[in-house]
Formats: C-alpha cells, sequence, structure tokens
C-alpha cells in the first residue's frame, strides 16, 4: 500500500507544464522577446495570420520631413504649430518639430490640447484652434485642400484656412522584408494595417512583398478588421507600437508590442519585442512551438512512470515470481520521473 502509494505521487505531472513554461519565458527574455503570461506562448504556435502596423513596426518609426509648403505666413503661426505638435507624442510630430527646430521661434501658451486617435490632434490658441493631421481630418472639417497637395502627410489648419502641410516618410527597417519572408515560408498570411495613405502603404507593401494591405483606417477599424479574421477561423496576432493600436492589440489572439513604442502599446500587449525588430516575430513562433513539444514530452514522461509502476508497486508480478517493488526503489522512480521532467524542461535553454 505504501508502495502504490509512493508511485502513485503526481509530482511529474505537476511539474510536467509550468516547468517548461518558466524555460520557454525564460528562453525568451534572454532572446529580447518578453512575455507577460503563459498564454501568449501558448497560442504564438497557432498564428495564421499576423496583422503589422507600419510605423514603427515594418518602418524605423523615425520619420523625416521631405516636403513643407506654407500657404499663411510661415511668421505667424510657426510657434502655434510647435506648440501643438510638442504636445503629441506621434513619430510624426517629432519629425515636424526636428524640422523647424532650428527657426526662429518659442512655443507659446495654448489650452485644451486633443488627441484625435487616426486623425491627428488640435489645441486652442486664444479664440481660434489650431489643427494639425490627415487628409480626411482636414477635409472632415470642410478645409479646401488644393490638388497638388493632396499628396502631403499632415495638414495644419485653423478653423477656416489650411496653413501648411508636411510631406513626411520614413524609412523601412533592414530587418523587415526577412521576417515578413520567413513568416510566409512558415505558412503564416501577412497584413498591413496603417492609418496612412493608400499610395503609402502601397508603396511599403511593395518593397517587403505584402499583398493583403488595408489603409486609412482608424483605431476602431483596426480592431473590425482583426474580428472579421477572427469571424473566419483564423488565430490572429497584431504586431504595433502606437497608441492607435491599442484597441486592435487587446482585440488580438496574440498581441504583440514594439519595446520602442508606446507604454499603452506595451501595457496592453502579451508580447514586447524588446529591439522593435521583426525577426523576433517568427524566433518567438517557433520558441511556442518548442515549448509545446517540450510540455507534451513531460507529460508522457509524467505518465509513463505511473503506468509502469503503479502495476509493479500493486503486486502484478507477486503471482509469477513473487516480486514486489521496494517503497524505497519507488520513492527513487518518483524522484526520477521529476528530475527527468525539469531537464528535459531545460533543454528550451539551448
Amino acid at each position: 500500500m505504501v508502495t502504490v502509494l509512493v508511485i502513485a505521487c503526481p509530482c511529474a505531472l505537476g511539474l510536467a507544464t509550468p516547468t517548461a513554461m518558466m524555460a520557454g519565458i525564460g528562453k525568451g527574455a534572454s532572446l529580447g522577446i518578453l512575455t507577460k503570461n503563459a498564454e501568449a506562448l501558448e497560442l504564438a504556435h497557432k498564428i495564421t495570420d499576423v496583422v503589422l502596423d507600419k510605423t514603427g513596426t515594418i518602418t524605423i518609426g523615425k520619420p523625416s520631413v521631405t516636403r513643407a509648403t506654407w500657404l499663411q505666413p510661415k511668421e505667424q503661426f510657426i510657434s502655434k504649430v510647435l506648440t501643438l505638435e510638442s504636445k503629441s507624442e506621434h513619430p510624426i510630430a517629432l519629425a515636424i518639430i526636428n524640422y523647424l527646430k532650428n527657426e526662429d521661434h518659442s512655443l507659446i501658451k495654448g489650452f485644451f490640447f486633443t488627441n484625435l486617435p487616426g486623425e491627428g490632434v488640435k489645441m486652442r490658441f486664444g479664440e481660434d484652434w489650431i489643427f494639425a493631421g490627415n487628409l480626411r481630418f482636414a477635409i472632415n472639417n470642410e478645409i479646401d485642400i488644393p490638388e497638388d497637395l493632396r499628396d502631403s502627410t499632415v495638414f495644419i489648419f485653423n478653423s477656416t484656412n489650411l496653413i501648411a502641410t508636411f510631406s513626411i516618410e520614413d524609412e523601412i527597417k533592414e530587418s523587415s522584408g526577412e521576417a515578413i519572408a520567413e513568416l510566409k515560408q512558415m505558412g503564416i498570411d501577412v497584413h498591413l494595417l496603417t492609418g496612412d495613405r493608400l499610395d503609402v502603404a502601397n508603396k511599403v507593401a511593395k518593397e517587403v512583398s505584402i499583398e493583403n494591405i488595408k489603409a486609412e483606417v482608424l483605431p476602431n477599424e483596426k480592431a473590425d478588421y482583426i474580428k472579421e479574421l477572427q469571424n473566419k477561423g483564423k488565430t490572429v496576432a497584431m504586431v504595433g507600437d502606437g497608441i492607435n493600436d491599442s484597441t486592435a492589440l487587446a482585440q488580438a489572439d496574440v498581441s504583440i508590442a514594439m519595446g520602442k513604442g508606446s507604454d499603452i502599446a506595451m501595457d496592453v500587449a502579451q508580447m514586447t519585442i524588446i529591439s522593435s525588430d521583426l525577426t523576433k516575430l517568427p524566433l518567438a513562433i517557433r520558441l511556442s512551438e518548442r515549448t509545446l513539444r517540450i510540455i507534451k514530452q513531460n507529460l508522457f514522461w509524467a505518465f509513463i512512470y505511473n503506468i509502469i509502476g503503479i502495476p509493479l508497486a500493486a503486486g502484478i508480478l507477486y503471482p509469477f515470481n513473487g516480486f514486489l517493488l521496494n517503497p524505497m526503489i519507488a520513492g527513487a522512480a518518483m524522484a526520477m520521473s521529476s528530475v527527468s521532467v525539469v531537464m528535459n524542461s531545460l533543454r528550451l535553454k539551448k
């Protein structure tokens, strides 16, 4: 009876999953992939579709101004524009600040700064509001945009007139194309989802070989796009770095933030890639696959000791040859089952 109780102790069974998960999460951390919970690591190997944001995910996230056009006197509005953009956390705002930083100006007092996700920002100066945002934002505010300026990235305007436009470009990361090609080789469909104009999205998508593109989307529309994929039975991972991506990250089955992005995105995401290097994404998926394989192996070793040991402890061989399993040997066998599970989990570190 004592031998049966010893051999039936499910120590290894209790260790099988958590030891593998701890080893997998630890290995991910050493590779620059921080995992908040075991669920993300468990689900990652099931990913069928990866949805990528553009700015800061596929691109470096350090855009620069390539063209600036002022339709109103620069001296009259430059301080207001810089004050407005200094309140924004968007990389595009920083690009405009860097472009104008050498101008003779000073920040001035403004009131009621408001961030409008997916559109732009606004702030009140005295009796007038100054707005900065995309083309749709300007059109929705009934601003007349000259045809030759409609390809600009940012439109600065007040309640009645267009003040200035800025064309901005962001360099694509060297590793993005490699990462996307690797995801495709793994049988994963890759999607580009961005609030930028379609022509900008098409240019980036062409360089990194992405066929599934949706541009000019608002933050809630990003979440709707992911929901549509999920309704088709897909397991979707969302990768983003900004405040505008937080809703989509929360909707995705596996949410992954870029470490150089906003704090809100990292707070919502289940995983964070510290270096913002997209090649870590296929690495995370392969780590998930190996972790699940180790768990299954651990469960096998946990059960095999019990399946063989319990009948021996119960005396199944006693009628034939008088063999009874010594409780000390049973204890050693169960200790070895736990050791084998832990050692097998530690293989993930390699």
